[in-house]
């Protein structure tokens, strides 16, 4: 591209292109030309490793033959065909396989657009379910979730989310939700001095909300293991399991929000499954389809399922004219399939242990109060005070200097505030986890050494 060209499609993208989660009075134009693998290359020529697979979802890398292989396939068949009372063999097929691979019961899924859609889905069915099971309970209509969780941005799934810069504008327009402490074994309460203790604590708290509300909770939504959005917050060993016991004895579904941390990269296929959990609806999205067409599923059990045959009024009136598509369905098949003939998670194994190896000597420094890993998934949080764990006065504007101080060195990061998020293509190499680590390390260095505190 000329010179020319490539300021007049900066100067656009400044003023017409309307950026997520972005201060446009801020923005500076990064505009990727083309991609192959984890690199990414801008419109002058530059190269960047992409360190956090375009915001969670790519899986295989960018161009991967297979993948474009079946999306080619399927355009000389049919582009696209409504899941409004009709369907496709390419779309079947991936809910079988779907299905197949799911925690256990799971054996129903609706196909809708993107990570948001599919957790009002979710929440819809919970709602439904209770209004006219066999022997309806019509006042279980309220939910419970985390505090700091995000579920995504429609008003069903904001009104669960607790991300307070996200959603404290659309207060007005949210229902009211019952919300428990975030699982944090960085931030442990006052009365704790070990994480270890932290499991019990956390679910002692939800217990003592069940046994006061049960006969009105319709369901209670998690993010499995991570809490992505809250800064990758892990929670402790046999939390996750511990919640699936207390929402079963108290009769409450459970919906597992697995649009971020399914498909790999926690270390296992889906998060729940590190304990072994079935929830009564999970939702998928980001990497269904390696990170190449937007789509999303949400998979019901039975038992929800059955509640909704019968006449008319049992009906799910909720629908995506694009759900199902089949172009999104050929890559989705394309990306289980790479999973198996390239065995996705043996190099996820390596490359984790690899990662976890290469950032020990990162906690020695003054300003890493916490390095948090599950699988290919990293969080590096920076604290203004180590000891105390007091984050920077200006919330934010540390992690955006070390990750565009890592840019500098062709690694592509994008924070959450002060933290740094690693969450690479599960297909990396050896040799780029080590340069993302050195970058990230050198970033460090030059934004935090010279004004140490």
């Amino acid at each position: 591209m000329t010179d020319s060209s490539i300021d007049q499609l900066k100067l656009w993208d400044s003023e017409h292109v309307w950026h997520a989660f972005t201060q446009m009075a801020n923005y500076e134009p990064l505009v990727i030309d083309s991609a192959i693998g984890c690199l990414l290359t801008d419109i002058q020529g530059n190269t960047y490793i992409d360190a956090v697979s375009s915001l969670w979802c790519n899986v295989h890398g960018h161009q991967h033959p297979v993948i474009n292989a079946a999306i080619r396939k399927q355009l000389d068949q049919v582009a696209h065909v409504t899941s409004l009372g009709m369907s496709n063999p390419t779309t079947i097929q991936l809910a079988k396989r779907l299905v197949d691979i799911s925690p256990d019961g799971l054996n129903h899924l609706f196909f809708s657009g993107d990570g948001s859609s599919s957790v009002e889905v979710a929440m819809k069915m919970a709602f439904q379910y209770w209004q006219q099971k066999g022997g309806p309970q019509p006042n279980k209509t309220k939910y419970i979730a985390l505090g700091n969780a995000y579920h995504g941005d429609t008003l069903g799934s904001v009104s669960v989310g607790g991300v307070q810069r996200f959603h404290e504008m659309f207060k007005p327009l949210l229902f009211d939700v019952l919300r428990i402490d975030s699982p944090d074994t960085y931030r442990l309460p006052a009365n704790l001095s070990q994480p270890q203790d932290a499991t019990q604590y956390y679910l002692s708290q939800l217990e003592s909300l069940l046994q006061q509300h049960h006969s009105t909770i319709a369901a209670m939504i998690i993010e499995p293991v991570v809490q992505g959005a809250a800064g990758m917050i892990m929670q402790p060993a046999g939390y996750l399991v511990g919640v699936r016991q207390l929402t079963k004895k108290y009769n409450v579904l459970l919906i597992a929000d697995e649009v971020a941390v399914g498909f790999g990269r926690t270390g296992a296929m889906f998060a729940c499954d590190h304990e072994n959990i079935q929830p009564d609806l999970m939702c998928l999205a980001k990497g269904l389809t390696g990170g190449y067409i937007t789509m999303a599923v949400t998979l019901a059990t039975t038992e929800i399922w059955n509640a909704f045959l019968g006449d008319s009024a049992h009906t799910f009136y909720h629908g995506h004219t694009y759900g199902g598509n089949p172009l999104a369905a050929a890559a989705a098949i394309a990306n289980l399939d790479i999973f198996e003939s390239e065995q996705t998670m043996v190099n996820v194994h390596a490359r984790t242990a690899q990662l976890a190896n290469l950032l020990k000597p990162l906690m020695d420094h003054p300003h890493v109060g916490d390095i948090r890993q599950r699988g290919l998934i990293v969080a590096i949080e920076l604290v203004s005070d180590k000891e105390q764990k007091t984050p920077f006065e200006n919330l934010g504007a540390t992690g955006t200097a070390v990750c565009k101080a890592a840019l500098e060195q062709g690694v592509w990061l994008r924070p959450l505030r002060d933290t740094i998020v690693i969450m690479p293509p599960l297909s990396i190499s050896k040799t780029e986890i080590i340069k993302i680590v050195a970058s990230v390390e050198h970033a460090l260095h030059q934004v935090l050494d010279i004004n140490r505190t």
